[in-house]
């Protein structure tokens, strides 16, 4: 029998021994790095699978849940999301290193360094030692709104890295609650269930492992963007374009916010051209405020192009490189500019694919956010487990069927899975130890699942 108490425990379990893995495994500052070979670094490796499986299975009990006759109140959720994210908050970062890029981006800005025009091996010392050698020399993608963030964070800090690593978890706690505070109201309006809502768009994997646990700046963007709808829908689009205005100036994806806030306008009543002049005006005010405030200039305008991993796997990139390689056993000059082409293609097909999102979903502006910034993911020239996150937050308020929930809870817990606590590449001896620790898992689920049957067993007999 599934009880709330029963998801609580097992969901706690999880992220605690997976918090404790990662003290060996995880992004671990570069000084306190272990060889991935050593004793201690597989155990690690073995106890964050182990870990995600507990934690993803408990996410999956408390969805079926939900769907009992009686479910836990919004209350009650957001009590278990607290819960479980408990154990994270001391962790070291988890399943990436962008965190460290965040930290030293902001010390460029407080420093007065154009981040926009240099990479972090311009600011030097520490913190830069901590980037991933691949973002060393990479401008910073994000805008104005999370560079004045982590600039003030930078300050308060005073480049001390472990002061640094819990504030920026303390931002992207605070951008989870915002999603989490929004995620009912979205459902409410979109005739779904608020609670099912809660499951899958904030108690989510991919929000712990990702937004928790790797400290990733798609919290805030999230954050914003769901505070701004829920502003929109209460017939205030001016606040409701300056909150997703304000995303969008996080990352960039979270633009597509403002279609929603004209289709709500227009659903009051509003002609055409009157929202979107008021969506407009409020988002250049917001654009040049924030710009203002942040010092930071317009320079994140040239950034939006800014280079991917060479090594990326998203759907454009893979093609790309497999295009290019053929083409290089051709003995054809075209061979470097495949990928080019490809991420090209991939942007066209994704403006092709929201534009009908947009035409055919209007009446639920909700959704069809969800879905074009799931085709953004999915088709874009970079591509991250969490990035899902990014549709998934809104399809969770506003899916029109269970089936819809169903699909997408498959693939979360399928990416939950997806990259190693270290956030660098796998090889297999990392592979075979990973799987070691997910198998463990469902072994020992497996033994408490028949040891809760043998009691009932013995009084039939």
């Amino acid at each position: 029998m599934v009880d709330l108490r029963r998801c609580q425990i097992l969901g706690l379990a999880g992220t605690t021994v997976l918090a404790a893995g990662g003290e060996t495994a995880g992004a671990l500052p570069v000084r306190d790095l272990l060889d991935p070979a050593s004793v201690h670094a597989a155990v690690g490796l073995i106890g964050v699978y182990f870990g995600v499986v507990l934690l993803i299975a408990a996410w999956a009990l408390l969805g079926r849940l939900i769907r009992t006759p009686e479910p836990p109140a919004a209350r009650d959720l957001l009590l278990v999301l607290a819960l479980w994210a408990t154990p994270l908050l001391l962790a070291p970062p988890l399943f990436s290193r962008d965190v460290y890029s965040y930290l030293a981006q902001g010390a460029m800005v407080d420093a007065h360094m154009d981040v926009y025009a240099h990479g972090p091996d311009q600011l030097g010392g520490p913190l830069a030692d901590e980037v991933a050698p691949v973002w060393q020399h990479t401008a910073a993608p994000y805008g104005p709104v999370f560079l004045a963030v982590a600039s003030a964070l930078a300050g308060l800090t005073r480049g001390e890295l472990p002061a640094g690593l819990f504030g920026m978890r303390l931002v992207a706690l605070c951008g989870v609650a915002l999603m989490a505070a929004a995620l009912p109201r979205l459902a409410r309006h979109s005739g779904a269930d608020p609670a099912a809502a809660l499951w899958l768009g904030a108690l989510n994997p991919l929000v712990l492992l990702h937004l928790v646990a790797g400290a990733h700046n798609d919290a805030i963007m999230l954050g914003l963007l769901g505070a701004g709808l829920v502003a929109a829908l209460g017939r205030r689009p001016v606040v409701g374009a300056v909150l997703v205005t304000l995303a969008a100036l996080v990352k960039a994806p979270a633009v597509l916010g403002l279609a929603a806030v004209v289709v709500l306008q227009l659903r009051t009543g509003r002609r055409p051209a009157k929202a979107v002049l008021i969506t407009a005006l409020a988002a250049a005010a917001t654009t040049v405020a924030a710009t203002a405030v942040a010092g930071t200039g317009y320079g994140w305008i040239r950034a939006l192009d800014t280079p991917v991993s060479p090594q990326n796997w998203a759907l454009t990139s893979l093609l790309g490189r497999a295009t290019g390689a053929l083409l290089e056993r051709l003995g054809s000059d075209l061979a470097p500019l495949a990928v080019p082409a490809w991420h090209t293609l991939g942007l066209a097909l994704t403006s092709v694919l929201v534009a009908g999102i947009w035409w055919r979903l209007r009446p639920r502006p909700v959704y069809a956010l969800g879905l074009s910034l799931a085709a953004v993911a999915a088709f874009g020239p970079a591509i991250r487990p969490w990035y899902a996150v990014w549709g998934l937050f809104l399809i969770a308020a506003a899916a029109p069927t269970t089936s819809v929930r169903h699909r997408v809870a498959a693939v979360t817990g399928v990416l939950a899975l997806a990259t190693l606590p270290n956030g660098g590449p796998a090889d297999t001896a990392q592979l075979v130890l990973a799987v070691s620790g997910g198998v463990l898992a469902v072994v020992v689920l497996w033994q408490a699942h028949q040891a809760d049957r043998a009691p009932a067993w013995g009084r039939t007999a």
